[in-house]
């Protein structure tokens, strides 16, 4: 016997319907995987069905009393009145015998420990009351008349049908039942009968027996059906219940995103102005004695203290606007101002402002653009950064008397892209995603590269999006990389003009090389 630790606490007192549903679900889910069929050995289908039960018996509390009345009313105009009287007395009192039960059932609850006596007495009562139906076809009047007897025999038969089909169907939920309520007045029906062996009474017996076993069928089946009905419906309520369960989950996910988000806006805000301002300062004074403009330092380690200054200053101040930038983009605060402009003439002002630096590693910058490129709407300076980005890494990881490689031309499907490539180490394969993400640096990057934050690439990437283009970085270890950003063909609004196409006739396109001066 299961000590009181054992029992479930959620079954320890009556539960409520909708949560009667979610152990019913629970259970089953439980039992999904281990058995082919769900709904056996589950204490809360059966309870379920025993609520069917009652509530059945309860709807039926004035449609039997008129159907017994009018039969008492029928046998007492065709036969004996006092025993149609008591008959009817016996049976109403039989049905609010079975009705107690069901309303006490449906009050008190049922636990785990009670619930098989509950059924017991659900099955003894409706015994008693099948019996009292069983009393009809012997209080029914006979006749010496043969035709007389026959029709009273059909009548009978056709009374003792609807009984049967009443009973059946109202104690489908508990089988039993139905067969303690139906089958005595079906025995009691087809002995009568048989007792005087005639051909028409073997057939009234043979009818009755048979309309029995056809209502038990039937019972069978609505069982079956109702079980399945609870099944699903408490499948569909664990589902509604992890529903709710996952958008509770999903709102506070969103609740302390926005948290986190707003954090992070304060955090970049007072990040910008608690660091901007004091570097600006540092950037200004550094310059000024740089300049030495209020008089001369003697001392040249002051002056590579100074150098070294502004130059950190200057490092830690890209390294805030990147960051800046970057989360702008990201937050969806980045607006882009667009423009009807040449991607030609952004590009060969971008490399024109990076001459120096290539100057200064030696490397040479081969500027190969289609001159006859249509106008295109975009934002300069988004796109400037772009491309000041990308020349910029070309430059960074190319060594010294390397070449970089720059084209600005159209796309098959119309639109126009930049192109940048180097000479310089290359980027695994593997690594590519790495290098993609915000603060990422691939090994290569690292033992070679000059020092970064790793948010050019993602700046980029994200610039390319924001007007719709796309983003494509190839590489190969040993021998290169390759940064192409691809803008979409509904930026291109202008046609090509006549001077475009005397410009596309021309013999080659224009290309600039940028080499370290003597």
């Amino acid at each position: 016997m299961a000590s009181a630790q054992d029992v479930d606490p959620l079954i320890s007192d009556p539960p409520s319907r909708v949560a009667r549903r979610r152990l019913i679900a629970r259970a089953l889910m439980g039992q999904s995987h281990s058995s082919d069929d769900p709904l056996r050995q589950l204490f809360h289908f059966e309870q379920e069905m025993a609520d069917q039960f009652a509530k059945n018996r309860l709807s039926s509390g004035i449609v039997i009393p008129i159907l017994v009345l009018i039969m008492a009313f029928a046998i007492g105009l065709l036969g004996n009145v006092y025993f149609a009287g008591g008959w009817a007395i016996l049976m109403l009192a039989a049905h609010v015998y079975a009705l107690h039960a069901c309303h006490r059932f449906l009050r008190e609850g049922v636990k785990r420990a009670n619930l098989q006596t509950w059924k017991r007495t659900f099955v003894l009562r409706d015994l008693i009351y099948g019996l009292c139906w069983a009393a009809f076809p012997l209080i029914f009047p006979l006749s010496e008349n043969p035709e007389m007897a026959n029709g009273f025999g059909i009548i009978r038969l056709a009374a003792v049908i609807v009984a049967l089909s009443v009973g059946a169907l109202l104690s489908s939920p508990i089988p039993a039942a139905a067969v303690a309520g139906t089958l005595p007045i079906a025995l009691c029906m087809a002995a009568v009968h048989i007792v005087q062996p005639t051909f028409f009474n073997i057939m009234i017996a043979l009818a009755t027996l048979g309309a029995e076993i056809l209502f038990l069928h039937l019972t069978g089946h609505l069982y079956e059906q109702n079980a399945r009905n609870l099944a699903y419906r408490a499948e569909k309520d664990a589902l509604f219940a992890e529903l709710e369960q996952s958008k509770a989950v999903s709102d506070e996910a969103r609740r302390r995103a926005e948290a986190a988000n707003m954090a992070k806006s304060q955090f970049l805000a007072t990040m910008s102005h608690e660091l901007r301002t004091p570097l600006n300062a540092i950037l200004g004074f550094s310059e000024l004695m740089r300049a030495e403009m209020l008089g001369p330092i003697n001392n040249p380690a002051y002056k590579d203290y100074l150098n070294d200054i502004h130059d950190s200053g200057q490092h830690l101040l890209k390294i805030i606007n990147e960051i800046l930038d970057l989360s702008r983009i990201e937050a969806g605060k980045r607006e882009l101002r667009e423009e009807l402009t040449s991607l030609a003439d952004l590009a060969d002002e971008a490399c024109g402002l990076l001459e120096l630096k290539a100057r200064q590693k030696n490397i040479k910058v081969d500027q190969i653009f289609d001159e006859s490129l249509p106008r295109i709407v975009l934002d300069e300076q988004a796109i400037r950064q772009v491309v000041l980005n990308l020349v910029s890494n070309a430059l960074k990881f190319t060594p010294n008397g390397g070449e970089v490689t720059v084209k600005v031309g159209r796309t098959q499907s119309g639109g126009q892209y930049v192109s940048v490539r180097d000479n310089g180490p290359g980027i695994p394969e593997e690594e590519i995603p790495i290098v993609l993400s915000a603060f990422g640096q691939g090994s290569v990057s690292i033992k070679n590269a000059e020092q970064g934050t790793g948010l050019g690439i993602p700046i980029v990437q994200a610039l390319v999006h924001l007007h719709g283009g796309n983003f494509t970085l190839r590489s190969q270890v040993g021998v290169g990389t390759e940064a192409i950003a691809t803008l979409p063909a509904k930026r291109v609004v202008s046609p090509f003009s006549q001077d475009n196409r005397s410009r596309a006739a021309a013999p080659a396109p224009k290309q600039v090389k940028l080499r370290k001066s003597a």
